[in-house]
């Protein structure tokens, strides 16, 4: 290609997470030419890495971003968060549609409820598939988290993961992508569906900001990274597209926004405000396992090498007493037993009944001895959306302080006293179940290292009804920017109190309907219909009465 011809699409899809590789794949089946960038690297399964060094998978595929009192973990990898999630899959509450939060009134759009949403979920539940562990061959972990529960009167159920449990080894590496394939990741089904429709998927390749053409299209600028050395750009170029997608993250997303200003014009005043951390909250459990034995009846073989929780696939057991439609908002969430590898977890663990520095010093050091012997409780709960980025830094996301995986963003988060409340109550949901009858010493994650954190970032450029607190219409459609869309999890309009996973898909399988009938009217020659990823028409014909006017017969 000569200097002076510039590179033409009908859709280009910035990120390869559920937001893009959902969209990436219907539009190249319906007959698009897609082309997706993503800023981090192309693994396969026999280069995920089982360790934690510098180079490794580990560091490769995840970014790490402290904020001004909030840090954000994402993935960074072709497949995005999928690679490194813990694929923990449930569909979020009736009531969270609901919800008010901040703005004391409905966030999300009048269109948009659990019921409405029901058969898209299906739909991403017939493409991965989803299963659930069944109590017979639950992990130790899982199954100590169900016992601890039902001796407080509490209920737990097994939690519905995107699994292959036939395959998974109980490896305990989920989190730096799977060497077995037994996690379905978008590697495994979207993605090569789109591949083989015709799209291009293109690693290294971060965008940075969008334009005008003179067509009324929008050309996408993107700089190509140092496959090592993140902070490295080797070059750089531009793509024009009549369709852009933005499924960079909710860390990600609203940056590329607000650096495109200049050139678009004005954003929406949502676009990088009312950011969420699905009010995300850490609990360590030292176990004391005699005692465990004593009250539950349940220990472990002395002989294997690893004990506790250390033997599992991450989440597999949760409790949901507390998603109850009819307890106050900010009062409501869930509890969720998972495996958090050495690493972040060692650092932010703090030491019950610390008499000195409770994340550092010597009762911290018998607390990191006894690490065999965690039981880490994950709560999702209800936040007030506070997160507010600030402005963009010159490139990227974020200021990258090391060759992979850390950064400096410009995200500030003020948790308020409602967050706050919700935090507490479920702190004291997770005591009362671990701590009952000496089994366990319980704290809290440190927030004064980093500040809140999260790894489902969310709503930091929603959907909604109202153009005043929400950055896109209720089809996914960027305010005042027609032809540019956001499928990710920066278009949920608020904290889900579960996993997100599951309904940043189905929205953006919602999505595609509206983005297909926006293509045709710029000129695309493209229809809406295609199967499940593996051929399954199921779901998709639950979902055709919905979208009839934009199937192609």
């Amino acid at each position: 290609m000569s200097a002076s011809t510039v590179e033409q699409t009908d859709v280009v899809v910035i990120g390869s997470g559920f937001g893009g590789a959902i969209t990436a794949y219907h539009l190249a089946a319906g007959g698009a030419k897609v082309v997706v960038l993503e800023r981090g690297p192309w693994l396969q399964a026999d280069e995920f890495d089982h360790d934690f060094r510098l180079g490794s998978s580990s560091t490769r595929v995840f970014e790490f971003v402290v904020g001004d009192g909030m840090s954000v973990l994402s993935g960074n990898c072709v497949g995005g968060g999928s690679v490194v999630y813990f694929a923990a899959m449930p569909r979020a509450p009736k009531f969270v549609f609901d919800r008010q939060g901040s703005i004391g009134r409905r966030m999300w759009p009048a269109a948009i409820s659990r019921d409405s949403l029901e058969p898209w979920y299906d739909r991403v539940a017939e493409a991965l598939p989803i299963s659930t562990t069944d109590w017979d061959t639950m992990t130790y972990g899982g199954g100590l988290f169900g016992a601890a529960c039902a001796h407080a009167g509490h209920t737990a159920n097994p939690v519905p993961a995107a699994i292959d449990t036939a395959l998974c080894t109980n490896c305990n590496w989920m989190m730096s992508g799977c060497k077995f394939d037994a996690k379905r990741s978008l590697l495994l089904n979207y993605l090569p569906a789109a591949l083989a429709h015709g799209a291009e998927i293109r690693p290294l390749h971060e965008v940075q900001q969008l334009s005008m053409t003179d067509g009324g299209g929008y050309r996408v600028h993107y700089n190509v990274i140092d496959n090592e050395d993140y902070r490295v750009s080797t070059g750089g170029g531009t793509i024009d597209a009549k369709i852009v997608i933005l499924a960079a993250g909710a860390g990600a997303t609203p940056v590329i926004l607000q650096r495109s200003e200049p050139t678009l014009g004005a954003m929406p005043h949502a676009a990088g405000r009312y950011f969420s951390g699905n009010g995300e909250r850490l609990n360590t459990a030292i176990l004391n396992e005699d005692r465990v034995r004593e009250v539950l009846g349940i220990s472990i073989d002395e002989a294997t090498t690893f004990q506790a929780n250390q033997i599992g696939r991450g989440p597999c057991v949760a409790s949901w007493d507390r998603l109850d439609g009819s307890l106050p908002e900010y009062s409501r969430f869930s509890l969720e037993q998972l495996y958090f590898p050495p690493g972040l977890g060692t650092i932010l663990a703090q030491a019950p009944d610390a008499t000195g520095p409770s994340w550092f010093g010597v009762e911290k050091k018998e607390i990191l001895r006894r690490w065999k012997s965690w039981l880490t409780v994950f709560t999702m709960s209800e936040d007030d959306n506070e997160g507010v980025f600030g402005p963009p830094p010159p490139t990227g996301n974020a200021h990258r302080i090391s060759q992979q995986m850390l950064g400096r963003g410009t995200i500030s988060y003020r948790p308020t006293e409602n967050t706050r409340r919700g935090w507490a109550e479920s702190d004291e949901a997770v005591r009362d179940i671990l701590e009952r009858d000496g089994m366990s010493r319980v704290m809290p994650w440190t927030n004064d290292v980093v500040g809140a954190y999260t790894v489902h970032p969310l709503s930091s450029c929603r959907i909604g009804d109202d153009p005043a607190t929400s950055a896109l219409d209720e089809n996914h459609e960027l305010r005042g920017h027609p032809g540019i869309f956001v499928t990710d999890g920066s278009a949920v309009p608020g904290a889900l109190t579960v996993n997100p996973a599951m309904t940043i898909a189905a929205l953006a399988e919602r999505a595609v309907p509206a983005i297909v009938r926006a293509a045709r009217q710029r000129g695309v020659d493209v229809s809406y219909g295609a199967p499940s990823p593996d051929g399954e028409t199921s779901a998709r014909n639950g979902v055709l009465p919905l979208v009839s006017h934009v199937v192609s017969e």
